[in-house]
């Protein structure tokens, strides 16, 4: 069986970008991943959780700075953006946000792939969380599979505590609605957002001081869940 690959997002809504770049990116061992939107590629980010995302300043719905500062809620992963903008305030702007290099459009192929092999070497892979997770008055201890609230054990059904523990693993990021799907109920649900609804529900009801303004279990529209711990 071959190993994984590097997955790359590229964000950009003109098309010849991507006849161009995917056959390229394919060709260098990497795994391209197409959006043509910000908002699509704010999805995409969460659900695919790509190894680096190329973005493009120029969007039909949306600034890329925009796309640019809501991905950084969520993703850690390095963004190169892709722009015919070429103002120094512009590059700077986009470096402060959290960007992790800058490529003027027009560009080189080569110079792109370079730079990407680039900021993937920088990125140092996350660890995992080994101590319990404490949120707000809830403690969730992964390895022994036990949450309490004010020092009591909250009683949570299989499932329950299978989507909480998949959002503490990933605590303070937003995971997207399809990969907790998968994690918990398998391939062939990714689509039964509802199942998700259900029993964020009932965690809420558990674990927030009020389930009808949550504070522990945060949605993001249209993405996923985040956890504040």
């Amino acid at each position: 069986m071959s190993a994984a690959r590097t997955t790359i997002l590229v964000i950009d809504d003109e098309p010849q970008i991507h006849r161009f770049l995917s056959p390229a990116l394919d060709a260098a061992g990497f795994d391209p991943k197409r959006s043509d939107s910000g908002q699509e590629g704010l999805r995409a980010i969460a659900l695919w959780n790509p190894d680096a995302v190329v973005l493009d300043l120029g969007l039909p719905d949306m600034d890329g700075k925009d796309v640019l500062k809501r991905a950084r809620e969520f993703y850690a992963g390095p963004i190169v953006i892709l722009s015919a903008r070429d103002r120094e305030a512009e590059k700077i702007e986009a470096l402060d946000l959290g960007a992790n290099d800058y490529v003027e459009k027009p560009f080189g192929v080569g110079e792109l792939l370079a730079r990407l092999r680039a900021v993937l070497r920088q990125t140092a892979p996350r660890a995992t969380p080994t101590g319990p997770i404490v949120a707000g008055d809830v403690n969730i201890d992964l390895e022994h599979r036990r949450v309490l609230r004010s020092g009591e054990i909250v009683r949570l059904t299989p499932k329950e505590y299978d989507v909480l523990a998949h959002l503490a693993r990933d605590a303070g990021k937003v995971i997207g609605h399809r990969d907790l799907l998968v994690a918990v109920w398998g391939g062939a649900h990714r689509e039964d957002t509802q199942y998700l609804r259900v029993v964020v529900g009932q965690l809420r009801q558990k674990l927030e001081a009020d389930a009808s303004r949550p504070t522990l279990i945060e949605t993001e529209p249209g993405i996923g869940y985040r956890l504040n711990a």
